[in-house]
């Protein structure tokens, strides 16, 4: 075999979806013992700083589809996480929010999601976790990443 092949591990992306893998398979695990996906919190926490949000402009900010949009918001609503009205400004669109369950559980999953954060960070410094947070963010904006993680 020639030498001058690469290895798996010599790779960046290689460490990178290793260590993303890990920490997301226990998160989606700890979310899922409070009876939503990973995907759902992300819906979940975006409502959470957004009243009366469109669908459309949900699907947008997170980097979703409409058709998989709509399919978490009837998997909330099915829940009683999120309830859909019609728009007070246009009654031909609806609006989304939180119901009280749906706004009592959000800061538990960011209490999780911190946790895990946490339990898997801990071994950096606080400049390190600093410093790797912004190499990660300046790969996602140079390579213009805008859809969030949802699975």
């Amino acid at each position: 075999m020639p030498s001058d092949v690469s290895t798996l591990e010599s790779h960046l992306g290689y460490w990178l979806r290793l260590v993303s893998n890990q920490v997301s398979l226990s998160f989606g695990k700890r979310v899922q013992e409070e009876g939503v996906t990973v995907a759902e919190w992300v819906i979940l926490r975006y409502l959470f700083d957004h009243n009366d949000a469109q669908a459309t402009d949900c699907a947008k900010s997170l980097g979703l589809t409409k058709g998989a949009i709509s399919k978490l918001i009837a998997r909330l609503e099915e829940k009683n996480l999120v309830i859909r009205k019609r728009s007070k400004v246009d009654a031909r669109s609806e609006v989304l929010n939180l119901t009280k369950q749906g706004q009592n559980l959000v800061p538990r999953l960011a209490s999780i999601a911190d946790k895990n954060d946490y339990e898997f960070f801990k071994c950096l410094s606080k400049s390190e976790a600093q410093t790797l947070f912004y190499l990660m963010k300046k790969i996602a904006e140079f390579n213009q990443i805008k859809s969030a993680p949802t699975n």
